[in-house]
């Protein structure tokens, strides 16, 4: 194995170390009396083919119905039982599995959790029974008429990008999948190669790493996998509009989005984070401060900047009655419109991006957090340069950066939007 030690703008130093078989581990010592073992795979749903939409979140289910040397249940039995906590969470571009423990129990679940994640047996029976516990998630989630709102944004930015296929799957493509194309799915993707290793805690970095790599090291590369390359859909050029009644709403929706860079254009990506910032995210907010505190038009209102590798979305979403739809569309636009022209003051870029990194920094504190931000970048950039430099070039971000980000991909003549009206 290799160890690279990468100095980071964050307090602590962790230490990368990858083994021949592809898989990679990250660890750092911190003195909190806990360890996050976080493990990170670079698979999600953007991998699957529309006839298995779904399968990526159907197999983290099932990662959890037992192994080789586990049965059905046993692990979660096993973490409970040393007070620990274990969940999992799928995107569309990562899927992770953590515990939190505390450091005398590490070198016991560490090892099962990777044998979980791994050698999954995906039983039959529970394969059965698992299905319909996904297929209620997917009813519920169907439901849910700001989640239905925010699908139908996604399906008008993304016509022939995964991004837009529900992370869940649909009844139609969950109930005719079989066992053998999960187990297929899993022994392609699920290899020591798409995965980071994340170990974070109260022990020494050496302890945490091998710990790991002593398991890992039994597991072979595997085959190549080969990932389909996307394409960036182009910019929008007219206004694409969406207008249906939900009459399980309580009051309207309306989602305005724009198509933008993804993480592989970090700089744009990062004005944008910023832009989002100045309109609509917290109470000082332009958009929160206009059209909720001032003019009444609406009951909430937020701005957003959701990145995937490719390319991903900016995005203002607001509850508000019908009868204020087309004028909070028009005022949205004046905001927009007023930044392109005038830019902010650098007083305003000041506040934000003091907000920004704190918020970052924060959210770096806790063993969880560093697992997470190092299973994040690593998984989907393969370094944490950008990670580690990121609250030095939020603040390198000058009043011009911001005001080409919104003259360069928030066009006023050309975006999507959704309005979801109450009955």
């Amino acid at each position: 194995m290799t160890l690279t030690a990468v100095k980071p703008t964050l307090r602590n130093i962790p230490t990368i170390t990858k083994l021949s078989n592809g898989a990679t581990i990250i660890a750092e010592q911190m003195p909190v009396d806990a360890v996050n073992f976080n493990v990170w795979f670079n698979i999600g749903s953007a991998v699957e083919s529309n006839q298995i939409n779904g399968m990526a979140h159907f197999l983290e289910h099932m990662i959890f119905k037992g192994s080789k040397k586990l049965l059905c249940g046993e692990f979660e039995k096993i973490v409970e039982s040393r007070g620990a906590l274990t969940n999992a969470a799928t995107s569309q571009e990562y899927t992770h599995f953590y515990v939190t423990c505390s450091p005398e129990n590490f070198a016991d679940l560490a090892p099962l959790q990777l044998d979980l994640v791994l050698n999954s047996s995906l039983p039959d029976a529970e394969f059965v029974r698992e299905k319909l516990v996904v297929l209620e998630e997917i009813r519920r989630a169907n439901d849910n008429p700001r989640r239905l709102a925010f699908e139908k944004a996604m399906n008008i930015c993304f016509p022939n990008l995964p991004y837009s296929r529900p992370i869940l799957g649909t009844q139609a493509s969950i109930e005719p999948l079989g066992r053998e194309e999960m187990y297929n799915f899993h022994r392609y993707w699920y290899q020591p190669a798409s995965m980071t290793v994340n170990a974070v805690g109260n022990l020494p970095v050496e302890d945490l790493t091998a710990i790991v790599a002593e398991t890992m090291e039994h597991y072979s590369r595997g085959q190549e996998m080969v990932k389909t390359p996307f394409v960036s859909e182009s910019p929008f050029e007219e206004i694409i509009r969406e207008e249906y009644v939900d009459s399980a709403l309580k009051q309207s929706r309306m989602i305005m989005m724009w198509r933008v860079p993804g993480l592989m254009s970090f700089e744009d990506t990062l004005a944008l984070d910023v832009l989002a910032v100045v309109l609509g995210q917290g109470k000082l907010s332009r958009l929160f401060r206009s059209l909720r505190e001032d003019k009444r038009l609406v009951k909430g209102i937020s701005a957003s900047n959701m990145t995937h590798q490719v390319q991903g979305v900016f995005y203002i979403g607001s509850q508000l009655s019908k009868d204020n739809l087309d004028q909070v569309e028009g005022q949205i636009v004046d905001h927009i419109k007023d930044i392109q022209d005038n830019g902010i003051a650098e007083s305003e870029l000041k506040r934000v991006c003091n907000l920004v990194a704190n918020q970052f920094i924060f959210h770096s504190e806790k063993p969880s957090d560093r697992t997470n931000l190092y299973g994040y970048y690593y998984s989907q950039l393969g370094n944490l340069d950008l990670a580690f430099n990121y609250t030095d070039s939020l603040r390198s971000l000058t009043v011009d950066d911001i005001q080409r980000a919104a003259q360069k991909y928030l066009n006023i003549n050309g975006y999507g939007i959704v309005r979801a009206i109450d009955a």
